[in-house]
């Protein structure tokens, strides 16, 4: 029965090879028939393309092709739909694919690769998937200051730790709006508030001020992403019909070292919260710090949950613990007997090798350069962006601990040769794609195989 079922669908394979022009259709299209016996599967038709995605974004009538990049649907999902019967991506002899199967040890072996092996992949990777000048610019606004109830050990914003944060009330609606309006002059797209408590719960009058201030936000043509601490569904799909982009809910490191640092909140209840959010059709915005006592297994454990989630999150935020004076953490990191323990004790190289290793085993994911980037020299902060990031927070305050300014990120870009990822725009088709520089290897078919 099963190679009648094989013969079945061979026969109605069909293959093709034909030229056209790059902004048109398949650059180069060769195609080879073949199949799996494994169970329950029979592919069919495997071919390898250089096209540009078939909904690639098109250019207004009054623009040219070569004023205006081709871009993807801003839709994760539809972006994703796109690539449904992608299996891999080839270039300068480097492959990567989208996957969620990936194991702790294959993802070590990526992470402890040489360094300068682990930069020329990542670095591949990036320009397979992405076009490596375009940067998302984030600015992340406090609208509820202090006093939190949970113990996360890196955190200037607990009730249990005494440090230089004093809390205040969750802010006005107009002056949230009033501070967008400013990071959207200062050249922000993606607007994200930030409150400090461990969930929303029943704070129904201050839920309803935050739907205000996502409409408010949503209305000025930028994107909204919030942080609010622990979500029921309802709330979820609530902050979706508000107009809400992306909820950033981290894991902050792996399974096994999480209790080590907070132990008010599960694991558990983060994926939980990390569902609710994706199941209301809101992007996921999730990831971790460096510098909480881990050790390199521990960095692997975070980006195993992470590449093994249902869906890969939108974008993976990667921070460099700020020691606070006051925090458990902040504390030890003062006291040179712990730097043996890694707390606080993270450079340019962990950051970058971290980043590399998220882009290379979640290729379509954006990879955010977060807190701690203050710390990091401009040359520094290149080989990050070499690595894979490219996604900033900008501004001059992160929560309550300080960030590059405006002005200086404008230089940085500037210096670099990057543009800024315009709002509700997809991000542009990499160059390398559209140039028919990858070779792209898709399913053209598939079968239910039932024994």
């Amino acid at each position: 029965m099963a190679m009648t079922a094989i013969s079945v669908a061979l026969r109605g394979a069909t293959t093709t090879l034909r030229r056209t022009s790059p902004l048109q259709a398949p650059i180069l299209t060769t195609a080879a028939r073949s199949f799996s016996t494994r169970p329950h599967n029979i592919v069919i038709d495997r071919f390898i393309s250089s096209p540009p995605p078939p909904q690639a974004y098109v250019p207004s009538p009054s623009a040219s092709p070569s004023q205006s990049p081709l871009r993807h649907p801003n839709n994760v999902n539809d972006r994703n739909a796109n690539y449904y019967d992608e299996d891999s991506r080839s270039m300068a002899g480097i492959t990567a694919s989208v996957r969620h199967d990936w194991t702790k040890t294959q993802i070590a072996e990526i992470f402890t690769l040489p360094f300068h092996e682990l930069m020329y992949r990542a670095s591949t990777v990036h320009r397979m998937y992405w076009d490596p000048a375009e940067v998302q610019q984030c600015t992340l606004l406090s609208i509820k200051t202090g006093g939190c109830t949970e113990d996360c050990s890196y955190c200037s914003q607990s009730t249990r730790h005494k440090t230089f944060v004093k809390p205040t009330p969750t802010m006005k609606v107009q002056k949230v709006l009033e501070a967008a309006r400013r990071a959207k002059e200062a050249g922000s797209t993606r607007f994200c508030m930030g409150a400090a408590w461990r969930e929303l719960g029943k704070k129904k009058n201050a839920f309803n001020h935050i739907l205000d201030m996502v409409k408010g936000v949503n209305g000025m043509g930028m994107e909204v992403c919030c942080t609010l601490g622990m979500l029921n569904a309802e709330q979820a799909r609530q902050l979706k019909e508000a107009g809400l982009t992306s909820y950033n809910h981290n894991l902050d490191t792996s399974p096994e070292h999480y209790p080590n640092v907070i132990t008010t909140r599960t694991y558990e209840d983060r994926l939980e919260t990390i569902a609710n959010v994706r199941e209301a059709g809101i992007s996921v915005c999730c990831g971790g710090i460096l510098g909480l006592g881990e050790k390199e297994t521990d960095r692997v454990g975070l980006l195993h949950v992470l590449a093994t989630l249902p869906e890969h999150p939108e974008s993976v935020p990667i921070n460099a613990l700020v020691a606070v004076k006051g925090t458990p953490l902040g504390d030890a990191a003062a006291d040179d007997e712990n730097e043996r323990d890694n707390i606080g004790n993270v450079d340019a190289f962990d950051m970058a090798r971290m980043i590399a290793t998220a882009r290379i085993i979640m290729p379509r994911t954006m990879v955010r350069l977060s807190a701690g980037r203050l710390s990091f020299s401009d040359s520094e902060q290149y080989l990050m962006f070499q690595a894979g990031a490219n996604s900033i927070f900008n501004g001059d305050k992160l929560l309550t601990t300080d960030n590059p300014a405006f002005e200086k990120d404008t230089a940085l870009f500037q210096r670099f040769g990057f543009v800024g990822k315009p709002a509700h725009a997809g991000p542009r088709v990499a160059p390398s794609e559209v140039m028919g520089e990858v070779e792209i290897t898709k399913v053209n078919g598939m079968e239910q195989l039932y024994a």
